[in-house]
């Protein structure tokens, strides 16, 4: 208890602190600091609500008994506020629990087609349509980056970024982070003329993304930069021209494309800014393994058998195999309803956190 105190002391004068820094007009005037200010005062604030509250509900807790030792008329109050005490209590606890640290950031995600041709491009389609429509959902911005279509309209590869329209705690790698891995679908294809069931694969990579261009610190001899002609989605407006960007890395052999913005130095900054966070995670992953960390992770490869999630037409269902999440509501579920399965797989992962944390 004594912890919880000297932790939400901490964080209360850190959230003044920043209140009068984000008042001062200099730093109001630097864009950077200023947008650096508001996240961290955003992941803050939640938490000295609830601490506000509570320690009005305990001032008028101990109000309330000092009176109806005299008057038993307030026992009434007492009573009415002696579990609101306990429900503040628990919510404090909640949000002062061990979290990513990363769970406030935008994201940047890849969706590859896998195994399973013309077919596994029209899933990766999907998915992107899925993500898109919980993002509309939930509240998130989302635009295509790059895009390479197959020959029928599926994605054979495919790059978006999904960002929180206001600062929050709960950013966007806090409910797609868990989309990284294999999905896998099983269904009659549009290809297949017996009626056969078929099972193709997508890959899903998800990775937090740097909060400014700046942050980007790559040699330039470690790069081949190639320009092409925009098309598709990504490209509507450019598509004139070569504007659209491909950086490879070449000591990873990391590829990353870029073809939204209308000029080929905008795409290279952008694409650059993919790479970086693709590089982050890769330096984040390499410390986890190092550290012994065994948590579920992304899997690199399109192996069908490697999977994380399984998307069954005939029978409606998309199962988790994580979580042993079951949901006959697959229609729903790639209209954009997600917040269900997402919930599920949030519950687990704080709780094995929690158990981690001892």
């Amino acid at each position: 208890m004594a912890n919880e105190v000297s932790l939400v002391d901490d964080i209360v004068s850190e959230y003044q602190g920043i209140e009068m820094q984000m008042s001062d007009p200099e730093v109001a005037g630097d864009q950077n600091a200023f947008r650096k200010l508001s996240k961290r005062y955003a992941e803050l604030r939640p938490i000295v609500a609830i601490n506000n509250e509570l320690v009005q509900a305990r001032e008028d807790l101990a109000d309330a008994k000092e009176m109806a030792y005299e008057d038993r008329e307030f026992q009434s109050e007492v009573e009415r506020l002696e579990p609101l005490v306990v429900e503040l209590e628990e919510k404090l606890a909640d949000l002062l629990a061990p979290r990513d640290e990363h769970d406030s950031e935008d994201i940047v995600m890849e969706i590859k087609a896998g195994a399973g041709g013309e077919e596994a491009a029209l899933f990766a389609a999907e998915l992107a349509r899925m993500y898109e429509r919980f993002a509309d959902k939930a509240g998130f911005s989302w635009e295509v980056l790059g895009l390479n279509e197959s020959d029928l309209g599926g994605v054979k590869d495919m790059t978006l970024s999904f960002k929180s329209k206001t600062p929050s705690r709960d950013g966007a790698w806090s409910v797609f982070k868990f989309e990284g891995g294999v999905h896998r679908v099983q269904r009659v294809p549009v290809t297949e003329s017996q009626g056969r069931i078929q099972t193709s694969a997508a890959g899903v990579l998800v990775y937090p993304e740097p909060d400014e261009i700046e942050s980007v610190n790559i040699d330039d001899k470690d790069l081949r930069v190639d320009v092409y002609r925009s098309s598709g989605k990504g490209g509507q407006g450019v598509n004139t021209t070569d504007s659209a960007v491909r950086i490879t890395h070449l000591p990873t052999g990391l590829v990353v494309t870029c073809q939204k913005e209308r000029s080929q130095i905008q795409n290279k900054a952008r694409a650059l800014q993919v790479l970086q966070a693709r590089l982050d995670q890769m330096e984040r992953e390499a410390r986890e393994e190092e550290a012994g960390d065994h948590r579920a992770s992304q899997v690199r490869t399109m192996d069908r058998s490697e999977r994380i999630r399984t998307y069954n037409w005939p029978e409606n269902r998309i199962t988790d195999h994580r979580i042993g999440y079951k949901s006959n509501n697959l229609d729903a579920v790639l209209n954009g309803d997600l917040q269900d399965l997402i919930t599920a797989l949030q519950t687990r992962e704080r709780a094995d956190r929690m158990e981690s944390e001892g």
